[in-house]
């Protein structure tokens, strides 16, 4: 029999980590806190680059096609297809149910509890849970997100301060999408991303500073309020953050940490799962060489573009620059072409 794996996490990476590892030939065990939808805010826009992952797993959620990316500000736009296949809008509940049924179909053991603490020597890891029962396991893949509880109780968690500390909020409305793009909308000192989800509703997703307000936000974009207006709600409104969380070593002996537990910088690129997957397959294939010391290399290798772009774009947007955003990608189309299709891939 393979390593046994513990998952503290059954969010889209946590679960992927799983299905990796069964493909792999070892014993996952995901453990999520709470029994519940999965749901949290965020984009929802695959990038066409996660599309081969998901059906390398056996996945095709039903979504709405995305076709590219459209950035607009005041009047001016600028829009750029994807140069392959499309992206696809999916609604994380779906996404996760989706995984969820892959993971019971292949026999993953999934555990509702809340992990409180751990120790690991060299033999394997054993994780304290709330109901005071504990789960040993070979190793130890923490995909709990932003703000990780094993990465606090590792000591490598950081907390970053200063401007760039964003949130961001999500919620859904009963609308036909008007577009197969994912539009971003620069308003004031926030962006509202817009991304279809499905024939009859799309996303709002804003990020920006402290005390943002979706309807105040999205009331700044005239085409936008005027859609809007009226349209139910298709979901609860939520929120994250603050982003620009950091770690500082994504391996401790046997456990590694992937996905948001192993950093972030901030939601403003959209391409979270894919690096997010491409980690989750990283650490397994470290855990299945039995060197999870190689993981941070691996982990460097797949998130420096990511970090790279991501630093980048949030510094211009916190600049003066930023009310420059959009002439200067229509002034320089090549250059925003190649950006995006970076996101893409």
């Amino acid at each position: 029999m393979g390593a046994r794996v513990a998952i503290v996490g059954g969010g889209p990476v946590g679960l992927a980590a799983a299905l990796f590892a069964v493909r792999a030939g070892m014993q996952p065990v995901v453990i999520e806190a709470k029994d519940r939808d999965g749901d949290k805010a965020c984009g929802e826009g695959l990038m066409p680059g996660v599309m081969p992952l998901l059906h390398e797993l056996g996945l095709d959620p039903p979504g709405h096609d995305l076709l590219g990316v459209s950035y607009r500000q005041g009047t001016q736009q600028v829009d750029h297809l994807f140069p392959g296949a499309p992206g696809r809008g999916v609604r994380r509940t779906t996404l996760v149910e989706a995984m969820r049924a892959e993971a019971d179909r292949l026999g993953v053991e999934r555990i509702w509890a809340r992990v409180e603490g751990l120790t690991q020597d060299a033999a394997g890891v054993q994780l304290q849970c709330a109901w005071g029962d504990a789960v040993y396991a070979d190793y130890v893949l923490a995909c709990d997100g932003l703000h990780s509880t094993i990465a606090r109780e590792l000591g490598v968690a950081q907390q970053r301060s200063g401007r760039m500390r964003r949130y961001g909020l999500r919620q859904h409305f009963y609308c036909a999408p008007w577009s197969s793009m994912i539009e971003v909308h620069y308003a004031g000192d926030a962006e509202i991303y817009i991304t279809p989800v499905s024939s009859d509703t799309v996303g709002v997703a804003v990020l920006g500073p402290k005390g943002i307000n979706l309807e105040q936000t999205i009331a700044r974009v005239p085409e936008l309020h005027t859609r809007l207006t009226g349209a139910a709600q298709a979901s609860s409104l939520r929120g994250a953050g603050p982003f620009n969380y950091r770690v500082r070593r994504a391996q401790v002996g046997r456990v590694l940490l992937v996905g948001d537990a192993a950093g972030y910088v901030d939601a403003i690129t959209g391409e979270g799962l894919r690096v997010g997957f491409a980690q989750a397959q990283e650490a397994i294939a470290a855990v299945r060489s039995g060197q999870p010391s190689s993981y941070p290399k691996r982990w460097r290798a797949v998130t420096r573009e990511f970090r790279v772009l991501t630093r980048g774009l949030v510094v211009v947007a916190s600049s003066p620059l930023r009310g420059s955003i959009v002439p200067l990608a229509r002034r320089a189309p090549r250059l925003f072409g190649s950006i995006v299709n970076h996101l893409a891939r």
